[in-house]
């Protein structure tokens, strides 16, 4: 009978064979430390005599205190990486774990058939041959995301739209929200609605990234997006406008503004954002409405300013309707 431990070990790729009382002797981090560390990355505390820790998690945290030692890192900065990687890798883990399983089920258990141990022993073991491969996907994903940040971050530094000290930059933001998906949801049974999810998903990010912007995050029947400049917001607002209407999907609508924000932990925050997102929640189905800011630095795009409207916690604004001045709709290269 496998149990837990079993299957937790085998995923890990190594035996648990350490207490957190062995962790700090060996790696030289203090218990309290470690524990907050391990608190961040979003595990539940162990007991002080469970044996719940491998060598990897040893020689990891033997890392985190040879980077304490360089005069870059402190113990702040690094609870805070603790933090983002934890709920990064946690969304990243559930979401791999969510495809591979339905993936897995297809192979080993037949339509009606009850599940066995045996189908999910072997399904397990399957996961552990290919584990390797995906953290090197993985890995690789990450150093290039990582470069990609760099020259984010330098060309903004250069062109002076941001500010690392502060933690600012100036950036234009952008919310797309699926209309009346609570609706949707009641109408579609689970399979259905996951498909409109991913759909939504799937071409919003491939929009973003083909006009330079970034997803920030993603919230089921809405998604967070940045852009380096109006005009490339602009484009990908009008884009995801456009996809909806032409691939037979319920409306999105979509909200635009302009401004510094905040980044914090890979999200962004601040005035600009609220304003899109009230600006998506005010903009009718299947339009791309646009804060002042950001419409007055657009050229080529059809503007029309509407009448002013009380935004919760923005005050009046009088938003901008964006349409494109030709009936030309670029097509959605990839998917």
């Amino acid at each position: 009978m496998t149990d837990a431990r079993e299957v937790e070990e085998l995923l890990l790729g190594e035996p648990l064979t350490h207490t957190m009382a062995d962790m700090e002797e060996l790696s030289g981090l203090s218990a309290e430390l470690s524990l907050r560390i391990w608190s961040a990355l979003g595990f539940s505390t162990p007991a002080p005599d469970e044996i719940a820790f491998t060598q990897d998690d040893v020689q990891a945290l033997a890392d985190i205190k040879d980077l304490l030692g360089h005069p870059y890192v402190d113990e702040e900065m690094v609870l805070q990486l603790a933090r983002g990687v934890g709920q990064t890798m946690s969304r990243m883990a559930n979401r791999l774990s969510e495809l591979w399983l339905e993936r897995l089920a297809e192979l080993f258990v037949k339509p009606g058939a009850v599940v066995e141990e045996d189908d999910v022993v072997a399904a397990l073991t399957a996961s552990a041959e290919l584990r390797p491969k995906f953290e090197r996907l993985l890995l690789r994903g990450w150093r290039r995301q990582l470069a990609a940040a760099g020259v984010r971050a330098y060309g903004a530094v250069s062109e002076a739209t941001a500010d690392p000290g502060a933690g600012t930059a100036l950036l234009a933001v952008g919310f797309a929200d699926i209309v009346s998906f609570t609706r949707l949801s009641r109408r579609l049974g689970p399979a259905g609605l996951a498909d409109l999810v991913d759909r939504f998903e799937t071409a919003t990010a491939t929009i973003t990234a083909e006009e330079g912007g970034r997803v920030i995050k993603t919230l089921g029947d809405e998604v967070l997006f940045t852009a380096p400049t109006p005009a490339a917001a602009a484009e990908i607002g009008l884009r995801i406008s456009d996809w909806s209407a032409d691939d037979d999907f319920p409306d999105v609508r979509v909200g635009l503004a302009y401004g510094e924000v905040i980044l914090r932990l890979g999200d962004v925050f601040g005035t600009p954002v609220n304003l899109a997102a009230r600006l998506t929640s005010a903009a009718r189905p299947g339009t791309v409405l646009a804060a002042p800011e950001l419409a007055d630095e657009l050229e080529g795009y059809a503007r029309r300013r509407l009448s002013a409207r009380q935004l919760q916690g923005i005050g009046r604004v009088r938003p901008y309707l964006l349409r494109r001045q030709s009936n030309e709709r670029p097509q959605l290269t990839s998917t």
